[in-house]
């Protein structure tokens, strides 16, 4: 996987990063293990893991991808903008592929921003 760097976030914002990894970036920040068996859940917060036993996709899961954008704490809803200086996607963009590779890397940077200070 890569790291959780400002390149790596700018990789799923220009769509660089291939959609099974952004996947597994956000998956690995939820807390999902993947085993021999299957998935491991037992890290992931239990709103998740009962309503996504197995990790969803949410670039094909519209209700996945709400789920993660009420996830984000308000102070963080607007980090791709103040960190990244995201402009947001032209209008011929607005497809919900790309919107939701963005909500994907903004609740990425609002993780990343918890890990560093610590919750």
């Amino acid at each position: 996987m890569p790291p959780l760097t400002d390149d790596t976030l700018w990789a799923i914002l220009n769509d660089e990063l291939d959609d099974n990894t952004v996947n597994r970036l956000v998956w690995q920040g939820l807390g999902y293990c993947e085993t021999e068996n299957g998935w491991d859940n037992s890290a992931v917060a239990t709103d998740w893991a009962e309503k996504y036993p197995e990790p969803p996709n949410f670039i094909e899961s519209r209700p996945a991808t709400v789920q993660l954008t009420r996830s984000i704490l308000p102070e963080h809803k607007q980090l791709l903008k103040e960190e990244l200086g995201f402009k947001g996607y032209t209008v011929d963009q607005l497809i919900p592929r790309l919107t939701r590779r963005a909500t994907m890397a903004n609740w990425l940077l609002s993780y990343r921003k918890q890990q560093v200070v610590g919750g």
